[in-house]
């Protein structure tokens, strides 16, 4: 009997070994997740964006912004993906605590002097980087021959120096063009239909026939020419500069295409009916990618 007892032992042990569950590794190494850059310059996609009209909102060349964050499809964006929208460098690059980088400025100029030699009488450094020097002053005894050498400038005299009144520069006339300024012409002579308006319309609705010329309203580059933006139909896009951009919608035809340079006057469509419920042309000017009243910026007819 007691070796039978013994000979279990072995095997009550070993399926207890068994039955028993393991217990569940914890992984308890803390990883920081990756920071996404926000802030000035970046865009958190929204459902039902495009890239085109990204592009639009914010003024830039969707080929550029495409470019600026390794997108190799233009479609292939999706929600919640942060997307640079300005040039690389002009926005503030974020760090993970959220602190902005910036660079430190260092003067040029460096101190040198001996040893021996006291700081005070080293040299203070100018704007330019150089190092001011102090005039060096001689010692001589006195004497009559001396102070009237001192006393004449060229063999003659010195005379005290009379004061003369300040003469102020003249104010220069105010320039009212800046940099980015475009000489805007209208792109059509159609008859204006719709006005713009900050809750509705974002530019202004010409009422023509299909075919009426469609002109550029400024030089600049076409940043964008199809029909990848609902609402809009077939669409030209025009950046002028870093600031203003001009688009053409509802057209039936376009003659022009992406990053061709244009010129104020040149016709780059046919006004048509596209994604409209009649033939017109819808025509927006934008500053830095958000819409404003053109008519405040054509010549008056």
């Amino acid at each position: 009997m007691i070796r039978i007892v013994v000979a279990l032992i072995p095997v009550l042990l070993l399926s207890g070994c068994i039955s028993q569950q393991p217990v569940p590794a914890v992984d308890r190494s803390t990883s920081r997740a990756a920071v996404q850059p926000a802030g000035p310059g970046y865009y958190t996609v929204k459902r039902g964006d495009t890239l085109y009209r990204i592009a639009l909102e914010h003024g830039q060349d969707h080929r550029d912004i495409a470019n600026w964050n390794n997108i190799a499809n233009p479609s292939a964006i999706k929600e919640g993906q942060i997307l640079r929208v300005a040039p690389p460098g002009l926005a503030a690059e974020p760090v993970a605590d959220g602190a902005v980088t910036k660079p430190i400025e260092v003067g040029s100029a460096v101190e040198s002097r001996s040893l021996d030699q006291p700081a005070s009488s080293v040299a203070a450094p100018a704007q330019n980087g150089a190092l001011k020097r102090e005039p060096r002053v001689g010692k001589e005894p006195y004497s009559d021959e001396a102070y009237a050498r001192l006393n004449k400038v060229g063999g003659e005299t010195a005379k005290p120096v009379e004061a003369k009144p300040e003469v102020k520069p003249e104010a220069a006339p105010a320039v009212a063009a800046g940099p980015d300024d475009v000489p805007w012409m209208w792109p059509t002579s159609a008859k204006l239909s719709a006005p713009y308006s900050d809750s509705g319309n974002k530019g202004l609705d010409f009422a023509g026939k299909a075919g009426d010329p469609v002109l550029a309203a400024g030089d600049g580059k076409v940043v964008y020419a199809g029909s990848g933006l609902r609402g809009f139909g077939e669409l030209v896009i025009v950046k002028h500069n870093a600031t203003y951009l001009s688009a053409y919608a509802h057209n039936r035809k376009i003659l022009v295409k992406e990053g061709q340079q244009v010129s104020r006057g040149q016709k780059i469509a046919e006004m048509g009916n596209t994604d409209a419920d009649s033939v017109k042309l819808h025509f927006e000017i934008r500053k830095q990618g958000k819409p404003v009243d053109p008519a405040q910026y054509l010549p008056k007819r």
